[in-house]
């Protein structure tokens, strides 16, 4: 009984976290369903009296900015991934594995990183792209937003390859395989999840950037979906169904990427979690 009446209290407190976080997400759904006239009713409706959805509709017609801000950043978003993901399975390999002087002060380095705001390197990065000649192109973001998923994929998938023995590289070793055949045949193929999650997280941190974006690229025909909130302040009155609906249309593809990725991430987040 008492079990019982423990478990009753574990879902009724989970349901009540489950609703204040769901509400958000409902609130814009419901919005983007309403005419601006009855969003400003007092009180107003917790769900519409007449849907419409001419908020949809206008972004996602050939005139508006959303698509092509979505092609935008689904470029940007994908090769800032491809970097972070490429130059961080090998670098998370090398601290997991070999020992090296200043390796624990490397680690910080890379745990201060997470807490620095985007802003503090704005300025050296934008001289940098500058005399690369990169500005007001797509790799500029991309090299800018890889900054911000290099080190979390590093402390996400060092922990991995911690947890996995290091009897199969001894073993991948006597079969003939060396350190790099080893690595790849071997090491890879059970650090999916991992790498899974990491992939993941730098794509995320790519779509929801709007600093790098909006300072890198000056052409409003390259510049990512983040920056279209803007044309939706208006001097006298922000549309709010145009917003929300917009806002949508953003988070979709990151909403639908931990659908499908949870069992991934899931996998790649608590292995390896007890390691140091």
């Amino acid at each position: 009984m008492r079990n019982e009446k423990g478990n009753w209290k574990f879902f009724i407190i989970g349901a009540i976290v489950f609703v204040i976080f769901i509400f958000p997400l409902y609130w814009m759904v419901v919005t983007a369903l309403k005419t601006q006239v009855e969003i400003f009713q007092i009180p107003t409706p917790l769900w519409p009296k007449a849907l419409t959805f001419d908020a949809f509709a206008a972004q996602l017609s050939s005139s508006s900015d959303t698509l092509r801000g979505f092609k935008n950043s689904l470029i940007i978003g994908c090769g800032a991934t491809i970097i972070a993901t490429i130059l961080s399975i090998p670098a998370a390999y090398g601290l997991a594995r070999f020992k090296f002087s200043g390796r624990k002060v490397l680690i910080l380095y890379f745990l201060m990183t997470q807490m620095l705001p985007s802003t503090l390197i704005l300025t050296s990065l934008y001289i940098m792209f500058s005399k690369m000649g990169i500005l007001n192109s797509y790799l500029a973001p991309m090299l800018a937003d890889a900054t911000l998923g290099i080190p979390f994929s590093i402390i996400i998938l060092r922990t991995y390859f911690l947890s996995i023995p290091k009897e199969l590289d001894e073993a991948a070793k006597i079969d003939g395989c060396n350190s790099i055949t080893s690595f790849t045949k071997v090491m890879l193929p059970i650090a999916k999840p991992g790498v899974v999650v990491a992939a993941v997280f730098s794509f995320v941190y790519a779509w929801g950037d709007l600093i790098y974006g909006i300072t890198f690229i000056t052409d409003p025909n390259k510049r990512p979906i983040t920056s279209s909130i803007y044309n939706y302040v208006q001097q006298y009155q922000t549309l709010w169904n145009a917003t929300m609906a917009f806002g949508i249309i953003a988070i979709l593809p990151i909403v639908l990427i931990f659908i499908f990725m949870q069992k991934y991430i899931v996998s790649g987040l608590t292995n390896g979690a007890v390691k140091a």
